[in-house]
């Protein structure tokens, strides 16, 4: 019994240490070793072909905004649209309104969108489905209406679809709001970086929903409970297309202030990960090219599986007690962290503290986003994150 136990809690904890710090060493030294091949006259990976569109004319790009009760922000969003270094006869502009109760229809009009979609409540995917159905671009951009874009975002956001393997680009977004307590924008450059070194091997595991951008021909029409962020990488994966992350293409979105406003959001998020996991796929690793595979279980399977991974370490290490003092320091560390989590309120507002409360939080959501889907069902409904307007 204690010969399980220990190796139950040293798999664990190793799977939960590569999945958090591990993973992006051996994904330098992947990287590293794949361009010394191409140094050697290798393969070459498909990477992002330059900052502009081919030469001759621009393709018609369809941009996709999804609201829901964006009257503040709605006008501005337009606005920053028909402000891109994109010519505004190659550019259509759709606004799919997903039963808004404001005025978000009557100021994406006003604003000068070219389509605006008033369409009955059904949850963002729903209404993502609906506006593709009715674009005409050759590719199709998205952004989220609260999302400033950088003026030449769009022409090198569709730079990397130059080389045809590529179905999916996202951007990069800078998280803006300096005065809160929330880490997801440190977080979020440490995923950038992933990102950036994902795309040199295999692809990018997920995207964002403040810029991206599809190939029209590789758009799949997902159930209200999916994600484009989630689905559309590992999707494409199976069908032979890249996923690539294009960091000079920028956008700006208002941060969530708080860390508990982020766990709010992230625990929304997470109901719709279970669908995505076991319903549509991602677990079946049939299709996928073995380095995606890697990719894929490292960032995403591993991650999605830590807070169960930590529950299993925390009971094989009560099992292990009275096996010497290391597994009594080990269990201290943890409870450490779980109590500098909860107390997190009454402690010094230091790094430290931070960083334990966003981690468990992080966790947490995870757990509370299946109870939601095992008791809601998967829904498909949005709502906004205070503070991000």
């Amino acid at each position: 019994m204690t010969t399980l136990a220990a190796i139950v809690f040293w798999l664990c904890a190793l799977a939960i240490v590569y999945a958090q710090v591990g993973y992006p060493f051996v994904l330098r030294a992947l990287v590293s070793g794949r361009r010394g091949r191409e140094a050697m006259g290798g393969p070459k990976a498909p990477r992002a072909l330059g900052t502009g569109t081919a030469p001759g004319e621009p393709p018609l790009v369809s941009l996709i905004v999804p609201a829901y009760d964006e009257e503040e922000v709605i006008a501005a969003k337009v606005e920053n649209a028909l402000h891109l270094n994109w010519p505004r006869e190659r550019l259509q502009i759709i606004v799919a309104d997903d039963g808004s109760t404001d005025a978000t229809p009557e100021r994406a009009r006003a604003a000068g969108a070219d389509l605006v979609l008033e369409l009955p409540p059904g949850g963002k995917v729903a209404a993502l489905n609906e506006a593709v159905a009715d674009a005409d671009g050759e590719f199709l951009a998205f952004s989220d209406a609260n999302a400033e874009w950088a003026p030449d975002a769009l022409g090198r956001l569709l730079a990397p679809f130059a080389d045809p393997r590529v179905g999916y680009v996202c951007g990069q977004v800078h998280f803006l709001d300096p005065d809160g307590d929330n880490l997801e924008g440190a977080y979020w450059r440490y995923e950038m970086a992933i990102r950036a070194m994902e795309s040199e091997l295999a692809g990018i595991t997920a995207g964002n929903g403040a810029i991206y951008a599809v190939r029209r021909s590789a758009y799949e029409d997902l159930s209200p409970s999916g994600s484009h962020d989630l689905s559309f990488p590992f999707r494409l994966a199976k069908r032979g297309l890249r996923s690539l992350y294009a960091p000079d293409a920028r956008a700006e979105e208002k941060m969530v202030p708080t860390i508990e406003g982020e766990f709010a959001r992230k625990r929304r998020m997470m109901v719709g990960l279970w669908d995505i996991v076991v319903g549509e796929g991602m677990l079946d690793p049939r299709g996928y090219p073995p380095p995606f595979a890697f990719e894929l279980f490292s960032h995403r399977l591993l991650r999605y599986a830590t807070p169960f991974l930590h529950l299993l370490v925390f009971l094989a290490n009560l099992a292990l007690l009275g096996s010497g003092w290391f597994y009594y320091l080990t269990l201290l560390a943890q409870l450490a962290l779980l109590g500098v989590a909860a107390l997190s309120a009454r402690l010094p507002d230091d790094a430290i503290v931070r960083v334990c409360r966003y981690y468990v939080l992080t966790q947490a959501s995870i757990v509370l986003g299946l109870w939601d889907r095992w008791r809601h069902g998967s829904g498909g409904r949005w709502e906004k994150a205070a503070g991000t307007r």
